[in-house]
């Protein structure tokens, strides 16, 4: 959608922080492609000269050289982030080749051994050596311990970004830590509640957060960017797969959401907590009403015949402008359809992703086929008309076996160069420069023949 530099943004986001915010807080910013900014604002107390400070429960998945860290009068000499983190196999690694201390339990009399081993591999297994003899440390239900004389300095509890600092005076000032991670993701979930009497949906918006940064996130300030950034990462010159086919017409208006550069800005209105391994769902969209009708679709490629009938898309089509209901853009994310049953009680009928919409777009949801309401094409004739151009005459048979009426809206592609009509038994409409369409009336338990002539070039 946009290729704006993700530095920019960050760059931005940072300056705000550092002129505008002092007293300590954490901010994250998640994009929608597996990558957020963290923004971490703390009170350090700093001596004059060299020193080393050290930032405990930063993300695993840092991205360690975006790492910007700021403050009056400090400079950066040098940073390391440390990962390899305290976990028994680890444990175990670091003291290859040196002496630890085996402690035994007898099963029978609750008596302890304890015996000093030098390690000589943890490779799938330990290896030990014990006195003149080797042995495999097993796991055979015999009570065992294993221990360490220290904790190597490589091994951390917790993630840790070390940084050696020049500060020119003593003190206590605001220190800004920003970097950017993965591992922090959203997406939105939409529930549209469809009322097809009234010609109405009500609808629902969720963001669904996950966090698999290995780390969690106290009390943050979230805010969520909507756009495609573009990162190196992504970037693959220039290609980007179709968009689904939801939106039948980008819309012009000016949605009511904050924005930064090129993005949709939507920031949660209380602080929050994003613990680690952990989705959390926040309502961020509630409309009633929005108008919405449901629709029957036929859609061919091409000038030719169809061997068995096909079934017609069924689809719910309503409009995010502000004479609709809605007049606010609609994140990338997964709407499902609903409608209530004679009872009242709703049932699922369909869903279908959508992909960033401005305001004022038309959408059309697809929720699933009709078996009722059929459609066979038939190619009647197919002439040369000259070297460069074809006729082509085509007819549907449209059938409905539902006991009320519809109207049946056929897309007819394969147009091409200098494409016109010349006969049709239903009055057409252009789409695009290569799409044809009509609706078509279907009376209830009957049928209806579709029959036109085009002539196209190319």
């Amino acid at each position: 959608m946009f290729r704006h530099a993700l530095l920019a943004t960050a760059a931005l986001a940072l300056s705000t922080t550092a002129h505008a915010q002092t007293e300590p807080r954490l901010s994250v910013t998640i994009y929608n492609n597996d990558l957020a900014l963290v923004q971490d604002v703390r009170e350090t107390n700093l001596a004059v000269g060299r020193q080393k400070l050290e930032f405990k429960d930063v993300s695993a998945a840092i991205r360690p050289e975006t790492v910007s860290l700021s403050a009056a009068g400090l400079s950066v000499v040098e940073q390391n982030f440390d990962y390899d983190l305290l976990t028994p196999d680890k444990l175990m690694e670091k003291a290859v080749g040196q002496q630890v201390k085996i402690v035994r339990t007898n099963p029978g009399d609750g008596k302890e051994t304890t015996e000093t081993a030098t390690v000589l591999a943890a490779n799938e297994g330990v290896v030990l050596k014990i006195g003149d003899r080797i042995e495999v440390l097993r796991d055979d239900g015999v009570p065992t311990r294993v221990i360490f004389d220290k904790v190597p300095e490589t091994l951390r509890a917790r993630p840790t970004l070390s940084v050696t600092v020049e500060a020119d005076k003593a003190g206590p000032r605001p220190t800004t830590l920003s970097y950017l991670t993965t591992g922090l993701s959203w997406k939105a979930d939409y529930v549209a509640m469809f009322d097809e009497t009234k010609g109405a949906l009500d609808l629902q918006g969720w963001i669904t957060l996950g966090n698999q940064s290995g780390t969690a996130f106290v009390d943050a300030e979230t805010q969520l960017v909507a756009g495609s950034v573009n990162t190196l990462a992504n970037d693959n010159g220039g290609y980007r797969p179709p968009r689904p086919p939801t939106i039948q017409a980008a819309g012009t208006e000016s949605g009511t959401g904050e924005r930064v550069a090129d993005y949709y800005l939507y920031p949660l209105p209380h602080r929050t907590t994003i613990a680690a391994n952990q989705n959390k769902q926040v309502g961020f969209l509630s409309a009633q009403g929005v108008a919405a009708r449901k629709v029957y679709e036929i859609r061919q490629g091409w000038f030719s015949s169809q061997a068995q009938p096909e079934s017609a898309t069924v689809a719910i089509q309503f409009s995010n402008a502000r004479l609709a209901g809605l007049g606010n853009q609609l994140p990338a994310g997964v709407m499902r359809v609903y409608v209530r049953d004679k009872a009242g009680d709703p049932k699922f009928v369909g869903e279908n992703a959508i992909d960033h919409t401005p305001a004022g777009s038309e959408l059309s949801i697809k929720t699933g086929d009709a078996f009722d309401v059929t459609s066979q094409a038939t190619l009647v004739s197919d002439e040369k008309v000259s070297r460069t151009r074809s006729r082509y005459t085509m007819k549907y048979l449209i059938r409905n076996a539902r006991p009320e009426p519809v109207t049946v809206e056929l897309r007819q592609g394969g147009l091409g160069r200098d494409g016109e009509v010349k006969a049709e038994s239903l009055k057409s409409r252009r789409i695009d420069a290569r799409t044809l369409g009509w609706s078509v009336p279907t009376p209830a338990n009957g049928e209806t023949t579709l029959t036109f002539t085009v002539e196209t070039g190319w």
